[in-house]
């Protein structure tokens, strides 16, 4: 709405502009990952993410010049877009610091996750209502004040701990252009990114095939994107505590299988209300992509909870790029009943990956 409304971007140059940034923000998390890892405190790297976040939306707030936005979006909005790996980071570190048993940590990390569920749910709400009465400049100066408090919050109560020479001496071992060759890493991330260009063509399709295929209303929409967070939650916790039972690489196979079923679901139904029960299902699901496999992605490279949780948040990333650019294609030539379907098939072929090149994976 910003770009294509506010700025007059064009639909098909504001798809360029959004992968062009992306690939950007892209290069410099990895980066910043790497860094943290073997040369500053997470503490510091949160700082310059919260003022960079808190700089970025001021200028969304206030410039309207395409390029300027751009450099906007690439250099300072990159820079922000860690704070989410680095989050998951630290919480790493703290987890590892104290005195829990390590097959626990999964559970812990998925209460972490719930805070992020809770925001998820919040944050387009408050949006919507700031948007509503104050526009767009209304809404970025708000994101850039939330910034604010993070970078004040992380200074007050974050410890400047420097990395640790495990950590130094491991990402010396594997370089980031070798860490695809250790066993199972490429597969869970091919598969990861296939599942996240389903999850992002699935967030867009859904209010579609209600309004447009199934006649549905305003208010359908809003109950379906409703109701799973309010399953996420106890699944959450339910989850993290299968995963101390169990391998996390089940949980993730078994999610990645309920995809496939849960997206053919949407490709069949006939009737708004048979979205509903579907959202629980979608639920346990981003319970286990968007909280066990985080735990996960970080086991695969212990000693480097930084890059191993931005490879986590940029298999995130480039899944979105793809979804972004197949959504549009697929709809318009297809139908939104086909973007399930095609959902449906690429989360199976996720499942073949797992399943033949990821149990080569050394799971603790």
């Amino acid at each position: 709405m910003f770009g294509t409304r506010e700025v007059g971007m064009s639909p098909g140059f504001f798809g360029v502009y959004m992968t062009v940034t992306s690939l950007i923000s892209i290069f410099i998390a990895t980066l910043l990952a790497k860094w943290s890892d073997i040369r500053f405190s997470r503490k510091h790297i949160l700082m310059a993410a919260g003022i960079a976040g808190c700089i970025g939306y001021l200028g969304n707030a206030f410039i309207r010049e395409v390029w300027a936005l751009f450099l906007i979006a690439s250099i300072f909005l990159g820079i922000s877009s860690i704070s989410f790996s680095q989050l998951f980071a630290h919480a790493r570190d703290l987890l590892d610091r104290s005195d829990i048993d390590a097959e626990h940590v999964p559970f812990f990390m998925n209460v972490f996750r719930v805070f992020f569920a809770l925001s998820w749910t919040v944050g387009p709400a408050l949006a919507a209502l700031i948007m509503q009465h104050y526009s767009f400049r209304g809404t970025f100066l708000v994101a850039a004040f939330l910034f604010l408090m993070l970078v004040i919050v992380v200074a007050g109560g974050v410890p400047a701990l420097p990395p640790t020479q495990k950590s130094i001496l491991a990402a010396a071992r594997t370089p980031f252009l070798t860490v695809f060759r250790l066993p199972g890493i490429l597969a869970h991330f091919l598969a990861f990114v296939l599942f996240f260009s389903c999850s992002t063509m699935g967030m867009m399709n859904l209010p579609l095939l209600i309004l447009n295929t199934l006649n549905g209303r305003e208010s359908d929409v809003g109950i379906a994107y409703s109701l799973a967070p309010i399953f996420e939650i106890p699944f959450m916790f339910y989850l993290g505590f299968l995963a101390i039972k169990m391998p996390t690489a089940k949980l993730i196979r078994g999610a990645v299988g309920l995809a496939i079923l849960y997206y053919l679901g949407l490709s069949l139904i006939r009737t708004p209300w048979q979205v509903f029960p579907l959202q629980a299902v979608s639920a346990a699901i981003v319970a286990v992509t968007s909280g066990v496999a985080i735990t996960f992605f970080q086991d695969l490279l212990p000693d480097q909870p930084g890059s191993s949780t931005n490879l986590y948040s940029n298999a995130m990333r480039i899944g979105a790029i793809l979804g972004y650019l197949l959504f549009g294609f697929i709809s318009s030539n297809f139908g939104f009943r086909m973007v399930f379907t095609v959902c449906s098939a690429f989360c199976a072929v996720a499942l073949g990956i797992l399943f033949v090149w990821g149990s080569r994976t050394r799971q603790p």
